[in-house]
């Protein structure tokens, strides 16, 4: 095409755009006229070509893939008839199929996996529906609160009426064991000494009960509880001195096919007030776990399964020796014993212990949490500290007698 051409068609296409653009200008109505019967002509032919099209041809493919079924299958097809009225018709559904347990951290990456095992939390509870939670703990001191004791907390009667004080029953507190008479063996002596060093001012003003427990595998002290209660004068005093038995310190493979190191971690540990069971059953171990009661300690963003209970079955003679998969073992009386006690009189404000936010793990150290005007953080829980260390006692007591 030559230069002259393509001028001309140039000045002729500009020729066009400026007439169209004056008439749009002096017409704005029939702009207006236009779009509206551009968009009229779309609809008609969407309405009338376009979508009978489609539908014909979804309808083409549906015919397609219910021939290609029927060779392959039979299909029956019901027609259900309608209601008469008055008339009840009766759904009937499948039941659910199981779920199957949510996938958990490795056990390698705790620092023990114990009696309950780091899944604890997650997944006893659709396993075993039998062993649920007790009810909240009564205030025993109030006379009211009887009918809310659990049924195996044994209370004395309430005074009758119009009977004097003095002749009325003892009090509705559960009474503590009475001390031993005699001065503490040597032994006792030694552990009461071990704990009253580890203690702070802060841990031996604001706990009433402690419970000293040695994870050595020998010595006079090795796996044993001690039980001790604070007196006036902030002294400790032996109330019982129990054969325990702790992990047994060794890499094993637990009941779910899970590998795990049965170790009793040490350090200062509290209660869980939330987490006390009459009846219970380790998910991990699949082992009864009678008069149990959990620790609150929080490592990497669970609460562990590290917790005092009954041991059982051929458990029961082997107390005195490492023969648990990381919880403590007492026996089904003692840990009855201890249960009771705890919850029937020892209820009240506790410290909180420090939380690390980038570990989200609970200090296991001894160190409590202070507020920014310098006071510990309470919370409400049992005034019961718990100390665990590996120390047999060899020393201490050949050097006390």
């Amino acid at each position: 095409m030559s230069t002259l051409r393509l001028l001309a068609l140039s000045y002729l296409a500009a020729a066009s755009v400026f007439t169209l653009t004056g008439v749009v200008k002096s017409h704005p109505d029939l702009w207006r006229d236009l779009g509206a019967r551009g968009q009229l002509l779309s609809d008609t032919f969407a309405r009338q070509v376009l979508n009978p099209a489609l539908d014909r041809i979804r309808n083409h493919d549906v015919a397609l893939l219910d021939s290609l079924d029927q060779r392959h299958e039979p299909v029956a097809r019901l027609t259900i008839r309608p209601l008469v009225p008055g008339e009840e018709r009766l759904l009937m559904t499948r039941p659910s199929a199981p779920v199957a347990p949510r996938a958990l951290a490795p056990a390698e990456t705790f620092l023990a996996e114990n009696e309950y095992g780091p899944s604890a939390i997650i997944e006893i509870l659709p396993d075993l529906p039998d062993d649920l939670p007790e009810p909240p703990e009564p205030k025993l001191a109030t006379p009211r609160m009887p009918r809310a004791v659990a049924p195996d907390i044994r209370i004395a009667k309430p005074p009758e009426r119009g009977v004097p004080a003095k002749q009325a029953a003892p009090s509705w507190r559960i009474p503590d064991p009475p001390l031993p008479d005699a001065p503490m063996a040597g032994r006792a002596m030694a552990a009461n000494m071990r704990l009253k060093a580890g203690l702070s001012p802060d841990m031996l003003k604001n706990f009433d009960l402690f419970l000293y427990v040695s994870k050595a595998a020998s010595g006079p002290l090795a796996q044993r509880m001690y039980v001790f209660k604070k007196t006036q004068g902030d002294t400790l005093s032996l109330a019982y001195d129990w054969a325990a038995s702790t992990g047994r310190e060794k890499s094993e493979t637990n009941a779910r096919g899970r590998p795990s190191f049965t170790a009793t971690p040490a350090g200062y540990y509290q209660l869980d007030p939330k987490r006390m069971y009459r009846r219970y059953r380790s998910y991990s171990w699949d082992q009864p776990m009678p008069n149990a009661m959990f620790f609150n300690w929080e490592r990497q963003g669970l609460q562990t399964g590290l917790a005092i209970h009954a041991a059982s079955g051929e458990n029961i003679a082997k107390l005195g020796t490492r023969n648990s998969a990381g919880c403590i073992h007492l026996s089904p009386e003692n840990a009855e014993t201890l249960q009771t006690l705890i919850r029937a009189n020892y209820r009240g404000q506790v410290p909180r212990f420090a939380y690390n936010k980038a570990t989200r793990t609970m200090s296991n150290k001894g160190a409590l949490m202070v507020g920014r005007n310098g006071n510990l953080r309470m919370t409400d829980g049992y005034r019961v500290l718990i100390f665990i260390e590996d120390y047999g006692g060899k020393d201490m007591v050949a050097a006390l007698f």
